[in-house]
């Protein structure tokens, strides 16, 4: 899963980035509206933290442009105002949930997985595809209830497959989702990590499907 922060604070922003990057998001930053608009705009997203007292755009002209261009990447506006005016203004450009400051990050967090399972058609933080458990709560994987250790980019590799069971994934969509902007991609790496997916899973849940990529179904992991 993919984040944009856009937040002008820079330490603020360094601090949510770190706390989303150790609850295995891939996440990109932006410090002002203008770069945070146009990375919303060529950047494939699965939620956008936004700060609405932005310098060079104002946050809710930003949201404003992301949904008159059918961007519809969930989004939770940031900010230390409290007026119920402007949290109205945030809903009505399209926001999908709203954090004053200051905040928990743990809370933030909490909004973070629920506005992801939401947009996945997921309710429960608990998402389950045959034998295996995505804790979306805890960050971790479970195997017929025993839990197993995978790395960062495997999580976020499985946790995708997860929140999108049922379709067919492709290599190039994997790739979108699970780095940051300043990761050197390679699509071609996604065959290796799935691979090692595979193995430690040790069940027959995710499919090659020639040609066009993955698909995660639960009916193949079953006895």
């Amino acid at each position: 899963m993919r984040i944009l922060v856009v937040e002008d604070d820079a330490s603020l922003n360094r601090q949510i980035v770190a706390a989303l990057e150790d609850a295995g998001y891939a996440v990109d930053k932006a410090l002002d509206g203008e770069d945070g608009q146009f990375l919303g705009e060529t950047e494939p997203y699965d939620l956008v933290i936004l700060d609405l007292g932005l310098p060079k755009i104002d946050g809710v002209s930003v949201l404003n442009a992301w949904r008159r261009a059918e961007r519809k990447m969930p989004v939770i506006i940031l900010t230390a105002r409290d007026r119920w005016s402007d949290k109205v203004q945030g809903f009505d450009a399209g926001a999908d949930d709203y954090v004053t400051k200051p905040f928990h990050v743990e809370e933030l967090l909490a909004r973070v997985r629920a506005l992801v399972r939401r947009a996945a058609g997921h309710a429960s933080s608990e998402i389950v595809c045959g034998p295996i458990t995505l804790d979306t709560r805890a960050g971790r994987a479970l195997v017929e209830g025993m839990a197993i250790k995978l790395t960062s980019h495997e999580y976020r590799l499985l946790s995708y497959l997860m929140h999108h069971q049922g379709r067919v994934v492709s290599r190039t969509e994997l790739t979108e989702h699970m780095y940051d902007q300043d990761f050197d991609r390679d699509s071609n790496t996604i065959e290796v990590f799935v691979g090692r997916l595979r193995k430690k899973l040790g069940v027959e849940v995710i499919q090659t499907v020639r040609g066009l990529g993955y698909l995660l179904d639960p009916d193949q992991g079953r006895g």
